[in-house]
């Protein structure tokens, strides 16, 4: 029904449109606690053994929903109803920010892909924590990135800022500068920038009273040396976990007509590079980072081909857009057929 009549209609409306309308009607309609029964009768599979311990934290199960989709903290529990064992909220940024200039989300249906160039578009770290209040029971992530008008030799305290005013609220960090959507926001990638950046979180981290664990989003577009890099920042700084990846800048062999859009790209066809890049991590740390694998989980079998990979949990955006909410409860059965 998702594919064969919602789905068409929702992509005659300009996508960043149908984002709003998804999650008002969303939000009225889950005022009707019978809705939320519903749904989550239906999506949720509650069984133990798709739980999983990771540093720290127990999920309920190991498929969760990549930044970018909540950015503001304002569906987590709702999207919970869907099946996700955890929630990733943000980018959120110190400061609010309106983004990049509109159009800058691009369907890529031939493909199926995305490209956006949001721009890290939220209203900022004091609001976020406002609806954050809210939450019962949501296993949260906050994803932080500095403002646009913040340059790198500041960066550090747009990502110390937000670090401190969530702490109460989230239960894992993940520090993003992979992002192409920010000027100059992936040069903090590099070795020496970077691990200054992370030594300085894990530093207030140490000092809080229970510390939560830091993990680094990187893009798919390192090359080994630039992974060997990352390897080897984690474990120096003891940053907990990596998240591989976040959207690519490559365009090669793309269909759509959309292809040549500036922005990150996500979906389909980042399915092989993102798994390689998590492969890569797994047997060059002998397996000893924990890895949140993301892009291009488009099936059961991406996100199978994910787990083999050495991912320890997964996420999911593009995938939950064009295969809609099943895909989670097919890829928590699938997991159920293997133990």
């Amino acid at each position: 029904m998702y594919k064969k009549i919602i789905l068409p209609v929702l992509f005659l409306i300009d996508p960043e449109k149908v984002h709003n309308i998804i999650f008002s009607s969303i939000k009225i309609l889950f005022k009707f606690p019978l809705v939320k029964f519903l749904v989550s009768k239906f999506y949720i599979i509650d069984d133990s053994r798709l739980e999983k311990s990771l540093f720290g934290i127990k999920f309920k199960n190991p498929v969760g929903l990549a930044a970018g989709f909540d950015k503001n903290a304002q569906l987590y529990e709702e999207l919970t109803s869907f099946g996700f064992g955890f929630i990733e909220i943000g980018t959120v940024t110190p400061k609010p920010q309106s983004g990049n200039p509109k159009k800058r989300l691009f369907r890529l249906v031939e493909d199926s892909a995305i490209i956006n160039r949001m721009g890290f578009n939220n209203v900022g770290v004091e609001e976020v924590i406002k609806n954050l209040k809210k939450n019962k029971s949501t296993l949260i992530g906050g994803n932080i990135g500095k403002n646009k008008i913040t340059p790198n030799y500041l960066a550090i305290n747009d990502y110390v800022t937000s670090f401190n005013m969530l702490f109460d609220f989230v239960d894992y960090f993940v520090v993003n500068v992979s992002s192409p959507n920010t000027p100059n926001l992936r040069d903090l990638q590099e070795k020496e920038p970077l691990t200054k950046l992370i030594n300085s979180l894990i530093s207030i981290n140490r000092n809080k009273n229970k510390p939560k664990p830091i993990l680094l989003k990187i893009a798919p577009d390192l090359n080994n040396n630039q992974l060997l890099d990352i390897i080897s920042i984690v474990k120096d700084t003891g940053l907990d976990g990596i998240i591989a990846t976040n959207t690519t800048i490559n365009r090669d062999n793309l269909k759509s007509l959309n292809k040549n859009e500036l922005g990150g790209l996500s979906g389909k066809p980042l399915t092989s590079r993102s798994t390689e890049v998590i492969k890569f991590i797994s047997k060059n740390s002998n397996k000893t980072i924990p890895i949140i694998g993301v892009g291009g989980i488009n099936s059961v079998a991406d996100a199978l081909e994910k787990f083999d990979a050495g991912a320890d949990l997964i996420q999911i955006y593009t995938g939950f857009i064009y295969e809609g909410p099943n895909l989670i409860r097919s890829i928590n059965k699938a997991l159920l057929n293997r133990v």
